[in-house]
């Protein structure tokens, strides 16, 4: 299937590592240009440069997303670098577990505000666009009670609701919007590496709730993100793609 993503032009926050460094990955392989934003500006340049490297357009910026103001100017930058925008993928989250008010206080700011601040910013830029998309990564846990149920959850939650809403108000713009919430991902130095070092029987308590015994990858879900983006998938807006291995077991109407 071609994706009709040759030539368009994404930005992704939180682009470096695990799922939004697979997300850019995706998207520059269906030849989209890419700007992507993380907090490390070294992590960014080196990614840039190999992106670049390997023939693709891509151009990466250190911006903390929960910074409104130095989101709203990456965007308008990464705008003009990359000629237009056609595509917003709002990736970061604060990861923030433990029920504390700091960590109520940085997943509203990080996870949702930098969603919401994304995609204030991009939006003039959308309405010119000729495909406009929106992707913003929930998870799981938005969606069912799990050991993430305090601020992670309820702002991933959050996240779908404001994400739907998107879709309905701007569908007569023709701007879509649609969510993915990923199950567990595996990859290196993430948090369920982390854990399958420093907690084991935790990470095998939660390896053995997912069916396929196994977690998902950052291409895997990728794929997914990739799809809902693209002009491929025109008539679906609204709607919150599970990548999880039949983790979860409610069905979602």
């Amino acid at each position: 299937m071609d994706l009709q993503l040759n030539g368009l032009r994404a930005l992704v926050t939180g682009g470096t590592k695990g799922i939004g460094r697979g997300i850019v990955e995706a998207l520059v392989a269906e030849g989209a240009k890419v700007g992507f934003c993380a907090r490390t500006e070294e992590q960014v340049n080196d990614f840039a440069a190999q992106l670049t490297e390997a023939g693709h357009t891509a151009t990466g910026s250190a911006v903390d997303v929960a910074d409104i103001e130095a989101v709203r100017s990456w965007v308008d930058n990464a705008a003009a670098a990359l000629g237009g925008l056609d595509i917003v993928v709002a990736n970061v989250s604060a990861l923030a577990i433990p029920n504390e008010p700091s960590n109520w206080r940085i997943s509203f700011d990080v996870d949702l505000m930098g969603t919401v601040g994304l995609v204030d910013a991009a939006m003039p830029h959308l309405e010119r666009s000729t495909a406009p998309s929106i992707v913003t990564i929930s998870s799981v846990s938005g969606r069912e009670i799990d050991f993430a149920a305090g601020p992670y959850g309820t702002f991933k939650a959050a996240i779908i609701h404001y994400t739907q809403g998107l879709a309905y108000q701007l569908a007569a713009q023709g701007i879509r919007a649609n969510s993915v919430s990923p199950g567990n991902t595996y990859f290196a130095d993430g948090v369920w590496q982390t854990m399958e070092q420093n907690n084991p029987e935790f990470f095998a308590e939660a390896l053995a709730l997912n069916p396929t015994g196994r977690m998902a990858t950052p291409a895997e879900v990728a794929r997914g993100v990739a799809f809902l983006a693209s002009p491929a998938a025109s008539f679906i807006t609204g709607t919150n793609l599970l990548i999880d291995g039949a983790l979860t077991r409610g069905v979602q109407f």
